[in-house]
């Protein structure tokens, strides 16, 4: 049995709406859960092919690098238009909307609302870690950069 269970909560005071409110964190977090792991395989594919780009330049580390730091850039860019472009999309035509069951899906008046913020956040999440991985990448290049002008 369920804690919020609706047998042990009261029909009416302060306690009435915590079966919702425990029930809206639980259907927040498996839909956040859920656009988490759609964002990832679409980043970790991108990342393949950015790794392969890198792969194919190998010959120069400076400009495998640099190719990849842009490249990676160019995936944070995506990203943060796709959490601007979360706002507006309706939530029925989202990938995230096709992998909720049914069950769990949120009600129709809040389902735009809550997928909308659950996606824009995730979006943002991951676009702040491949500019960080686009840095990293750029001072790479940079220090291949200069290793080269050292030697040569």
């Amino acid at each position: 049995m369920r804690p919020w269970d609706s047998r042990y909560l009261p029909r009416h005071g302060l306690l009435a709406g915590a079966k919702a409110v425990l029930l809206g964190r639980e259907a927040t977090e498996y839909i956040r859960q859920i656009a988490y792991e759609i964002v990832l395989r679409a980043c970790g594919f991108a990342s393949l092919g950015i790794f392969c780009v890198m792969i194919g330049m190998s010959f120069d580390a400076h400009l495998a690098f640099q190719a990849g730091g842009t490249l990676t850039l160019m995936m944070c860019a995506v990203l943060i238009y796709k959490a601007y472009e979360a706002r507006t999309k309706s939530y029925r035509y989202t990938e995230m909307w096709l992998y909720l069951p049914e069950d769990r899906r949120p009600p129709k008046a809040s389902a735009q609302r809550i997928s909308s913020m659950v996606l824009r956040e995730v979006y943002l999440t991951f676009a702040r870690w491949t500019a960080l991985i686009s840095i990293a990448m750029w001072v790479i290049a940079l220090f291949f950069f200069f290793f080269e002008k050292l030697l040569g």
